[in-house]
């Protein structure tokens, strides 16, 4: 039996609380740490483990077994703090460190210092929204790499009835079906004689302008 995976958020204000709190429903253990004594309180009885220390104390972060964790995000608005602990999870050898950056500056640094990922809360909200506002179909818009994105939506109706082989979606467009949601089933890496159904939800990776094509050509 595979082990379950150990998290471990610092910060916990409205993003890490938020963070924390959806990886505990799904079922994973979490580490919760945050300087305010009143935020601990608050989440004691939502979290695996919820304590107070300020996450620029390497001792503190020892003693609460940061080590022992797969994932680390950290989520403090305090740039040295976020900083600090970006440097000491790195230097424990934690193997996945997200780092909540405030601007470009901090990301910047957060990626020197060892952070294996950094996000823009905020940032990528507003890019998911605007999104959903000029698109009809798109269900999500998420940005893996450089020039890389996965663009997850309804299959339009121009390719339901189809299968993979005759959506020909690889030629026409340069984008290539990753996974479907069909039903409630993923099906990953869809074999080409599927058949596209009305509701399914498919996953497709290329460049922007690719993307943009494809879903530029759905039926109105």
């Amino acid at each position: 039996m595979a082990k379950k995976k150990q998290f471990a958020v610092l910060g916990l204000g409205r993003f890490g609380r938020n963070v924390a709190l959806t990886l505990e429903t799904m079922g994973y253990d979490v580490l919760g740490v945050d300087k305010d004594e009143s935020i601990v309180e608050d989440l004691a009885e939502d979290l695996t483990h919820v304590v107070s220390f300020d996450i620029r104390d390497e001792r503190a972060l020892t003693q609460a077994g940061i080590a022992n964790c797969d994932t680390v995000i950290i989520a403090s608005a305090n740039l040295e703090a976020s900083l600090m602990a970006t440097m000491l999870c790195k230097e424990m050898d934690i193997a996945e460190i997200i780092v909540k950056a405030i601007d470009e500056r901090h990301a910047g640094m957060a990626r020197r210092l060892g952070a294996t990922q950094v996000i823009f809360s905020e940032r990528d909200t507003a890019r998911r929204l605007a999104m959903h506002l000029v698109s009809n179909n798109a269900v999500d818009y998420i940005e893996i790499a450089g020039n890389i994105k996965v663009l997850s939506l309804i299959a339009p109706k121009s390719i339901v009835g189809k299968n993979l082989i005759q959506a020909n979606l690889r030629a026409a467009y340069n984008v290539n079906v990753i996974a479907i949601i069909h039903n409630r089933e993923t099906i990953v890496t869809p074999p080409p004689t599927y058949v596209f159904e009305e509701g399914d939800k498919i996953f497709l990776v290329g460049t922007p302008a690719a993307l943009k094509k494809f879903e530029q050509s759905f039926d109105s």
